[in-house]
């Protein structure tokens, strides 16, 4: 079995590494000043965000948490936290008496708001002012790419 390992050369090492150190960073970043400024955690955000992304801010808690690629623990644990701070509500679905709804409320709403301008300040800062445009297409078309990949193996 070893031998069929395709072990990362170091120039691959290297760029992996760097990749997912980036993530770390930025993500940490990004969540403590989010946590901070906006009391909003980074999982908040990512829920917020998928529900001001779809019709009505409404979306199947199995669509939501594969968007997200949580568990459906996690989903049904943070949404739950959530409601509970009135950012969300749970509404049942009335053609699937298993399915229900996240559906964002006008607090959610106004946590969204009050977050995504400090948030964007933070992401141009500290990632969009530190590479140069044709670098940002090359980064764009390589995460397309992969999400591509991505999405046609779960599919």
């Amino acid at each position: 079995m070893a031998d069929t390992v395709r072990w990362l050369t170091p120039e691959e090492q290297r760029a992996w590494r760097g990749f997912v150190r980036l993530q770390e960073r930025l993500g940490g970043r990004l969540g403590r000043l989010l946590q901070s400024e906006s009391n909003v955690s980074p999982a908040d955000f990512a829920v917020l965000v998928h529900l001001t992304d779809v019709p009505e801010g409404r979306q199947r808690y199995q669509d939501l948490a594969r968007a997200l690629e949580w568990e459906k623990s996690r989903m049904s644990h943070h949404i739950a936290r959530m409601a509970g701070r009135g950012l969300v509500v749970r509404e049942e679905c009335a053609e699937d008496a298993r399915g229900a709804f996240v559906v964002i409320t006008d607090t959610g709403r106004a946590a969204i708001e009050a977050a995504a301008p400090r948030h964007v300040e933070a992401v141009r800062a500290l990632f969009i002012d530190h590479v140069t445009p044709a670098e940002l297409r090359v980064l764009a078309e390589i995460s397309e790419r992969v999400l591509r990949n991505l999405d046609e193996e779960a599919g």
